[in-house]
């Protein structure tokens, strides 16, 4: 219940105190005023508003943005490591030097809105502005939880757009090119990554006994992923996680001549069970940078393709041809590990030469059409 104390200034006045209990039941001022009337008022609205649920503590709101996400949210984020240590990584570089000693309670929208208008002109792209804010959103949103703040100053953040620019799949010819552009030693690696479209993390992370040589089957369990050293739990750059993205093992058929070759691959380098197929000379896991600046973007070049092809590229080839050449959605999506069919119907009709079999069907059955009686419009054929 509240209540008013009354109390004698100095000079002799008297001064009416306004208070109250928190929710945690510890008494609260709502102010000091020259009337009994007007404390009354301010201790009955604090009152209503612990009763309501819709008090807040602003003392809360001075804990410093770097505080709070360092010591609350990111304790609070149960992801796998690479994401925890990207985090970590956009934390550092775009959101501390601007907010961190910030009290939380003070961060407005307009300094959200500026700090995206800012990031936009010095040449982030939308994506990454996009993706970026998400994270802050977070922040803001559990702070909101946790009643450091009353509202989330990015819940109305102008973003800048993002144009989605058409995709290009490799073709078989010109990923003929680039493999033969590549130095020996890592074309089988390349071959099994357009034969099963691995990412890139599976990729190396394969073992010997992840192959069934007898069923011509590769089996999909572990992923490396990379994270800078400075973010790492355990301090080591490479860190293997006994599951591939999106938490589920999957197996997959392999052709028969990239099987003969990976037996071969296994027994010429005298590769024991649970080493790694293909690695460095010392044996750990390759670097998808390294690889990409020393190797396969050399050989992009020397192949003469005229688009920027990624190693990722290969992942979204191996889908689209499967579906051009007749696959159904569904064992596509198995093979490739996607956790949503939506995502694997993105690879349809990628090829190049898509549209034109769209227009070479129109034309079958316009054709049709033009000759009800099932000629062709050619003497004594039947279509």
């Amino acid at each position: 219940m509240a209540w008013v104390k009354e109390r004698i200034t100095d000079e002799g006045d008297k001064r009416f105190v306004a208070c109250y209990r928190d929710p945690e039941g510890r008494q609260r001022s709502a102010g000091t005023y020259s009337s009994r009337r007007a404390a009354e008022r301010a201790a009955n609205r604090e009152e209503a508003k612990v009763r309501e649920g819709a008090w807040h503590d602003h003392s809360r709101g001075q804990v410093t943005f770097a505080e709070y996400v360092e010591t609350v949210w990111l304790p609070s984020k149960h992801v796998e490591t690479s994401t925890l240590a990207a985090y970590r990584s956009y934390l550092d570089k775009h959101f501390i030097p601007t907010f961190g000693k910030r009290p939380m309670g003070k961060i407005l929208p307009s300094e959200i809105q500026r700090w995206v208008t800012t990031a936009t002109e010095h040449g982030l792209s939308a994506a990454s502005v996009r993706k970026y804010h998400t994270m802050l959103h977070s922040v803001f949103e559990r702070a909101q939880r946790d009643r450091v703040v009353t509202f989330n100053p990015c819940a109305h953040t102008e973003l800048p757009k993002v144009i989605k620019k058409k995709a290009r799949t490799l073709t078989p010819e010109e990923y003929v090119a680039i493999l033969t552009a590549l130095p020996a030693q890592h074309r089988l690696m390349i071959e099994t990554a357009i034969n099963t479209g691995l990412r890139w993390g599976e990729l190396i992370a394969l073992k010997p006994r992840h192959l069934d040589l007898i069923k011509r089957t590769l089996s999909v369990e572990e992923t490396v992923v990379e994270v800078s050293i400075k973010n790492s739990p355990t301090g080591a750059r490479m860190l293997t996680k006994p599951y591939p993205k999106d938490n589920e093992a999957r197996t997959m058929a392999l052709p028969a001549d990239l099987v003969g070759q990976l037996a071969d691959w296994i027994t010429s380098r005298r590769l024991g069970p649970d080493d790694l197929l293909f690695a460095t000379r010392e044996g750990t896991p390759i670097s998808r940078n390294t690889f990409r600046t020393r190797v396969w973007l050399p050989a992009v070049r020397a192949s003469a393709v005229d688009f920027d092809v990624r190693v990722h590229d290969l992942r979204h080839a191996h889908a689209s041809w499967l579906l051009a050449g007749g696959s159904d959605l569904k064992s596509v999506m198995d093979r490739m590990g996607h956790a949503q069919i939506t995502t694997t119907q993105k690879y349809l009709h990628a090829l190049p030469d898509a549209d034109q079999k769209n227009l070479d069907a129109l034309n079958r059955i316009r054709g049709r059409e033009a000759h009800p009686d099932g000629a062709t419009g050619e003497e004594g054929q039947a279509d």
